[in-house]
C-alpha cells in the first residue's frame, strides 16, 4: 500500500522540490503566489487514526474514570463542577474537558477553567447543566474504555504542536542564513510565552504579543514577528485574524513612524489552511498595506529568498 514518506516535518533546505523549473522569484508580492499556493505550503505530519489510539488511552482512560469516580460521589452536577475545580492544574483541565461533553456543552473550556468564575458559570449556566442522574446513566452504558471520547479528548493533545514546529523550524534557519550578520532573533522557540512588544519597544502604549523580535548587532529592533500555522481554518475566524493582523501592522508603523525607526514586520504564516476562503488574498492586502514594511511568507519561501538581508535593511520612505 502507498502512503506518506517517514519523516517530520520539512526538508532541510525549504522542501521546494526536485524541479527547479518550479521555482520562482521570491520578490513579487506575496498575492502574486496565490495560484502556486500549494506548492509553497509546509505540510507538517498528522497522525493517521487508529494508529493514535493507544498513546490516547493511556493519556485519557484515567482520566474518563476519574470523572466518573467524581460523578459517583456528587449530589449534583453543580457540586461536581466545584469538585472538579479543587484538582490541580494538569488534571483539572483533563476533567473539566469531560465535564462540558457529559454535563454542559453550551459553555468552553476556557469559561470552565476560570475557578474565580465557578460561582458565576453555575449561577449564568447551572440551570441547563445536565442532571447527576443522567450523567451517571449515560457513564455506566458507555464501553470502558470509551474510545469515542478518547478520540474527542485526543483531538486537543495536538493542539498548536504544528505552530510550534514552525516558529522552531524557522528559528533554526534564520540563525543559519543569516549567522554572518550577527543578529539575534528572540522569541519562544515552541511552546512558551509570547513577546509582550511594550518590554522590547521603548514607550510602546500598546499591549501586543509577538512570536518573534529581530534585532540588530546593537540591539536595535529591526523586525516584528507573528507566527501562525493553519491547519484548518475560515469563516469569522479568519476575518478575525486578518483584521486584527492589519490593527497590528498599523500600530507598530505608526508607532515607528513617531520615533523615525527601522521596523518592520513579518507575518510568518503557513499550512493549508492559507489556501481556504479568501485567507492567501487577505494576507497579500495586509502586506500591500505596510507599503514595503511588510512581508507575508511561508517558511518555504522564507527559505527560498524571500526574507533578506537586504529586505530587513532597506530603507523605506
Amino acid at each position: 500500500m502507498g502512503g506518506r514518506p517517514e519523516e517530520k516535518g520539512p526538508k532541510k533546505g525549504g522542501g521546494l522540490g526536485e524541479d527547479r523549473e518550479n521555482r520562482t522569484s521570491m520578490h513579487l508580492p506575496f498575492g502574486a503566489y496565490l495560484d502556486q499556493g500549494h506548492r509553497w505550503i509546509t505540510i507538517f505530519d498528522s497522525p493517521y487514526y487508529p494508529d493514535t489510539l493507544d498513546a490516547a488511552r493511556t493519556r485519557y482512560g484515567p482520566v474518563i474514570e476519574a470523572f466518573a469516580e467524581l460523578a459517583s460521589h456528587a449530589p449534583d452536577t453543580p457540586a461536581l463542577f466545584r469538585e472538579i475545580q479543587s484538582r490541580p492544574p494538569g488534571i483539572r483541565i483533563q476533567l473539566l474537558r469531560v465535564f462540558r461533553r457529559y454535563v454542559s456543552p453550551d459553555t468552553t473550556v476556557e469559561m470552565l477553567k476560570r475557578i474565580r468564575s465557578t460561582e458565576q458559570t453555575i449561577e449564568r449556566f447551572g440551570t441547563r447543566f445536565r442532571s447527576i442522574e443522567i450523567v451517571l446513566r449515560a457513564l455506566e452504558a458507555r464501553p470502558n474504555p470509551d474510545e469515542a471520547l478518547i478520540a474527542l479528548l485526543d483531538e486537543h493533545h495536538e493542539r498548536g504542536q504544528k505552530g510550534y514546529q514552525l516558529t522552531e523550524a524557522f528559528f533554526v534557519w534564520f540563525e543559519t542564513a543569516f549567522d554572518d550578520r550577527n543578529w539575534s532573533i528572540e522569541g519562544p522557540s515552541g511552546a512558551g510565552r509570547d513577546i509582550e512588544l511594550q518590554n522590547v519597544l521603548p514607550d510602546y502604549k500598546i499591549s501586543t504579543p509577538a512570536d518573534f523580535v529581530i534585532s540588530d548587532r546593537f540591539g536595535t529592533s529591526r523586525v516584528i514577528g507573528f507566527a501562525r500555522y493553519d491547519s484548518d481554518r475560515g469563516g469569522a475566524q479568519e476575518d478575525d485574524r486578518i483584521g486584527g493582523n492589519a490593527r497590528r501592522l498599523q500600530e507598530i508603523l505608526a508607532y515607528n513612524e513617531a520615533i523615525s525607526g527601522p521596523l518592520k514586520v513579518v507575518f510568518l504564516n503557513d499550512g493549508p489552511g492559507l489556501l481556504l476562503g479568501s485567507m492567501w488574498r487577505d494576507y497579500a492586502s495586509v502586506e500591500t498595506s505596510g507599503k514595503g514594511r511588510a512581508l507575508v511568507t511561508t517558511l518555504k519561501m522564507a527559505q527560498a529568498g524571500r526574507l533578506t538581508a537586504d529586505w530587513i535593511d532597506r530603507m523605506v520612505r
